[in-house]
């Protein structure tokens, strides 16, 4: 079958949203924090990289997490696709990146003319590229001319909502530590981890400190996603505060800032004040109960999917189910993105936007899209204590169940008899 020309079919090389909401209203501390700033207009009032309200802010959400943090070491931008730009353009070099990847982070280094080499993920998670696969990527591109200077990866996730077991990363770090690799940690999806209390979380930073930058939107946990802010670590030391000075020089001549209202709401978050902590808590309990009952009728319809760990995504692989999409005129990711998007009506992004072959028939699933179709039932959604069995949500969830059992039927009569 002949592939499709994926031109013509929405923003190919930009994927889809970088950062899906979570369909909730907005938490009513966090818009007044917003209104009360919306006055301030002045440029004084929107420095770049970040006031100190929201420098000390971010400071003290990582130091939560382990990771000393001093403000000067510190700069925030409007969302993380602005600092992921200027730490590509600051560190030059070209890019390695974990295949698939969030959609979003290897347009940035062909908006700089730089090559993003993808690296295979190990069996067990996404995010974090296996490291001998690493070790032979950088090996092949040096061999050819080229000059690997930046890895970014994820330990939690998009698109495949996994967490990175620790034994992985350890060994991933360690690899591109040895190749003089500077990392970016996008982490922007840690603090909606379903099971936290479960299993441990390691950001790279605690790993190898001099050579990791983190980069959190807030868009991930505590922003809506129509409120761009975006904050970045750099290490200590000497070529920390360079990385740092340089990165500010770029978001200064792209004047890019946060807006003052959305700086004061992002700094309220960052704080963690208790109406944020419990909306947060509540939020990650719910997309992980959906998102559990979304990948049991994944896969038992015969479709291959690793258990969502964090975030709001389901990376699902239809591969074994092609011979029932080839009859229904689906061949490659952006069919399968198409018709899968019509019969479920809600986005379903095919694996080609996040680095993946096109060949290979993988789309993101969305738990945000099941909610409902209004506020109202999105908020009941959030507070009920069963939200799986509200009537809405129960339906959405029979529609999807029925479309990927009628693909399971419709492969096994396709088999060839034994």
């Amino acid at each position: 079958m002949r592939r499709t020309d994926p031109e013509g079919h929405g923003p190919v090389r930009y994927g889809p949203s970088a950062l899906p909401d979570d369909g909730l209203p907005v938490l009513p501390e966090l818009s007044a924090a917003l209104a009360a700033a919306a006055g301030r207009s002045r440029a004084r009032d929107r420095p770049i990289g970040g006031g100190t309200a929201l420098l000390d802010a971010a400071g003290g959400y990582w130091r939560r997490r382990g990771l000393p943090t001093r403000p000067e070491h510190v700069a925030a931008g409007p969302g993380a696709p602005s600092l992921l730009l200027a730490l590509t353009a600051a560190l030059g070099g070209d890019v390695l990146v974990p295949r698939p990847c969030a959609a979003w982070w290897a347009p940035y280094a062909r908006l700089l003319g730089r090559p993003a080499f993808p690296v295979a993920t190990p069996a067990e998670c996404g995010g974090v590229p296996d490291p001998y696969a690493l070790l032979e990527t950088v090996r092949r591109v040096r061999a050819e001319g080229g000059d690997p200077r930046l890895l970014v990866l994820s330990v939690a996730d998009d698109p495949t909502g996994t967490v990175a077991p620790p034994e992985v990363l350890h060994e991933t770090v360690e690899a591109a530590a040895g190749e003089g690799l500077h990392l970016v940690s996008d982490e922007t999806w840690r603090d909606t981890w379903h099971t936290p209390h479960e299993t441990m979380l390691l950001s790279p930073a605690e790993m190898l400190p001099e050579r990791v930058t983190v980069v959190t939107d807030l868009a991930g946990a505590f922003l809506p996603s129509g409120w761009p802010a975006a904050i970045a670590r750099f290490p200590a030391g000497t070529t920390g505060d360079a990385l740092h000075a340089r990165v500010l020089d770029i978001l200064t001549a792209l004047d890019a800032r946060i807006a003052e209202p959305v700086a004061a709401a992002a700094a309220y978050a960052l704080d963690e004040p208790e109406p944020v902590t419990a909306r947060l808590t509540a939020t990650v309990r719910l997309h992980a109960r959906v998102a559990r009952a979304l990948h049991a009728a994944v896969v038992a319809a015969g479709a291959l999917a690793l258990p969502p760990q964090a975030g709001r995504h389901l990376y699902a692989d239809l591969g074994p189910l092609r011979p029932a999409l080839a009859a229904r005129g689906v061949g490659d990711a952006q069919e399968l993105e198409d018709f899968l998007g019509a019969l479920l009506g809600m986005p379903t992004p095919g694996g080609h936007r996040f680095g993946d072959d096109l060949g290979a028939l993988r789309v993101r699933l969305s738990t945000t899209e099941l909610l409902g179709d209004t506020e109202e039932e999105r908020t009941e959604c959030l507070l009920s204590p069963t939200p799986l069995e509200l009537p809405h949500l129960q339906r959405a969830l029979i529609s999807l169940r029925s479309v990927f059992d009628d693909l399971r039927d419709d492969a096994q009569r396709w088999e060839p008899p034994r």
